[in-house]
């Protein structure tokens, strides 16, 4: 017997995504289009042209082929636009390719969107009957998940309204519900993360690892690369619509961000950013490094991120002594994070007047989110150098203590590390 879950061939979706419109017609030209339509359709056909005219097409996938054995567990990725939802509609029987073909093997369970599958009409209780029904369960079977996915979904009150009138929350956590305990051979999620407070994502990152336990498959698109590295052991990468890069999930999210990151080396020389000081010493680039040297535009939280500064001496003229820097980071309101200084986590000799200072920052301790980045150069009281908001910085997730879990942001901005026991009584 095949350990095929999912087998995908030369697959491909094309939209057709407008028609070209020309300059404005009379009443005349209207009519003799209408009538001559049909004779320049029978034209095109004769000539071998294509039937759709001046419409414009968009291939939201094409020539994708992957495979995925059962019990895997693949995390989707991919920029917005790069073709996942669409992949995940036509694996869930959703929409046709336009081209090539996909075998599933095992009844699927999906949760595309708030909502999909359930008719607005039907209560609560009966979508679940009803979904149920379509995955090819029985009713006895549909009858001993009853109880847990309406505790899971948390609309006991309103499981006999009809779901026209549940909310986009109730919406999402009952269509999970119904999804992840209906027990499919391969469970679909697309993005159930980005929707919903904090207690239903843990909820639902418990219950997909529940699934995967089992031996099931699981295909799960995010953005939220925490959650990916915590549940997925192999990753897909999708862009524009082409299968890029299929490998092990660390490798895959690496290759991921490389291509979104932009290199981070600014020259501060023209900047336009406001700066105060004397300028005796002066700063001229700055470039931002993961801890393999390799410049980046998106730090994660508990990676370690390396800052390194050029600066120069501009005033020859004048008695330097020790030159003291600092990297102060800041919420975009302004408010004081945490500072690097070399005034007090440097103990070695004397820094040149000018060349270049290197400032190694191990696991960042950020949550996720945008900051700003101040600069400062001073001897004692003197301020040579300060630049403020120099940079816009993006923290994404990271897995920071190395639970696989992730702290909600209303954990504050900082983490801190942390050991934990615990003894029994008596």
């Amino acid at each position: 017997m095949s350990d095929i879950a999912i087998s995908v061939v030369d697959l491909g979706k094309q939209y057709v995504i407008s028609a070209h419109k020309g300059a404005s017609k009379n009443f005349r030209e209207v009519i003799g289009d209408t009538v001559s339509e049909p004779f320049r359709r029978i034209r095109n056909v004769v000539r071998g042209q294509a039937a759709t005219g001046d419409r414009e097409t968009f291939w939201a996938l094409r020539a994708v082929n992957f495979e995925v054995k059962q019990g895997e567990v693949i995390g989707v990725i991919g920029r917005n636009g790069a073709g996942k939802s669409t992949l995940l509609k036509i694996l869930s029987q959703i929409t046709e390719p336009t081209t090539g073909y996909a075998n599933i093997y095992g009844r699927v369970g999906a949760l595309l969107e708030a909502g999909t599958g359930f008719h607005p009409e039907l209560t609560g209780r009966e979508n679940i009957y009803l979904n149920g029904s379509i995955l090819g369960m029985s009713r006895f079977e549909i009858d001993r998940k009853f109880e847990e996915i309406v505790d899971f979904a948390g609309v006991e009150k309103f499981i006999e309204t009809p779901v026209k009138h549940y909310s986009s929350g109730m919406g999402l956590r009952l269509g999970f519900a119904v999804a992840a305990h209906l027990e499919p051979d391969i469970l679909i999620v697309d993005e159930v993360l980005a929707v919903g407070d904090s207690e239903f994502q843990r909820k639902c990152l418990g219950k997909m690892e529940d699934v995967s336990r089992s031996g099931r498959t699981v295909l799960f698109v995010s953005h939220n690369m925490a959650a990916i590295r915590a549940l997925c052991s192999r990753c897909l990468l999708l862009s524009s619509g082409h299968f890029e890069f299929d490998g092990d999930t660390d490798t895959t999210i690496t290759h991921y961000l490389s291509q979104t990151q932009v290199n981070l080396e600014s020259d501060l020389i023209g900047s336009e950013v406001p700066r105060e000081g004397s300028g005796v010493v002066r700063f001229n680039t700055i470039r931002i490094l993961n801890r393999h040297n390799e410049p980046i535009s998106v730090l994660t939280t508990g990676e370690d991120v390396v800052f390194e500064l050029d600066y120069q001496q501009m005033q020859t003229d004048v008695k330097i002594g020790t030159l003291f820097f600092f990297i102060h980071f800041n919420t975009l309101l302004g408010e004081r994070l945490f500072a690097c200084s070399s005034r007090y986590a440097y103990n070695g000799k004397m820094p040149p007047l000018s060349g270049s200072m290197r400032c190694v920052v191990p696991a960042l301790s950020l949550v996720p989110g945008m900051y700003s980045m101040d600069i400062t150069c001073k001897v004692d009281k003197e301020l040579y150098d300060h630049m403020t908001s120099i940079k816009s910085i993006q923290v994404t997730e990271g897995d920071y203590y190395g639970t696989g879990k992730i702290p909600p942001s209303t954990s504050g901005h900082m983490l801190v590390k942390q050991d934990w026991t615990f003894t029994a009584a008596g």
